[in-house]
């Protein structure tokens, strides 16, 4: 029996009104370790395969920042051996994915999670309430979050943003930082747990 994975199926909201957001969306998302690489599928979808619990939170942190895509998270096996290209696999992933990402139109910040593990509802439940703290984040909330994640201390923030180490400990409360570093270690944790491999 194949190991699970997990297919990401990405659809653009509004893409019939607005610009093309994939090649840019494409470019955010190429740094992550990957089994088969994110890719255009057709018009105004991507797609990838991955078998890493952190790089389906680093990717749905991504997607979730720029707040314009129906996300759908497939979690099953595939048809071995995979092919060179995302859009010619097959298997229960994809069609976990499929279903997600056609449900994820309809639902809490447009994003759902599909598989048979019934632990997928869990993974689908905690990537709701942490799409709730990104959402309240503001631009100076990004900010601070996005140097804190460099490896800066507050103190160096402030110093980089021109302002007080207690005023950056302000925004990052207000932008929900602890918050949000648990979210993405629980959906790594249950990620790691529905492929069915140890925690390191």
């Amino acid at each position: 029996m194949p190991e699970p994975v997990v297919v990401l199926t990405v659809d653009q909201r509004g893409s019939r009104t607005g610009p093309d957001l994939i090649p840019a969306m494409l470019a955010g998302l190429a740094d992550l370790p990957v089994r088969l690489a994110f890719e255009r599928t057709v018009g105004d979808e991507l797609q990838g395969v991955l078998d890493d619990g952190a790089a389906l939170a680093d990717a749905l942190q991504r997607l979730l920042r720029a707040d314009a895509w129906n996300i759908g998270v497939g979690i099953g096996p595939v048809e071995e051996p995979l092919p060179d290209h995302t859009r010619a696999g097959r298997g229960a992933a994809y069609l976990h994915a499929r279903s997600a990402v056609t449900a994820a139109k309809n639902s809490p910040w447009h994003t759902r999670v599909c598989g048979d593990d019934p632990a997928a509802r869990a993974l689908e439940t905690t990537i709701w309430l942490w799409a709730a703290v990104l959402a309240r984040r503001s631009t100076r909330g990004w900010e601070v979050a996005d140097l804190a994640a460099e490896g800066l201390s507050y103190a160096e923030v402030g110093e980089r943003l021109g302002i007080s180490q207690s005023a950056v400990s302000q925004r990052a409360q207000a932008a929900g930082i602890v918050e949000s570093r648990r979210a993405h270690e629980l959906v790594t944790t249950l990620t790691t747990h529905l492929l069915g491999k140890d925690l390191p």
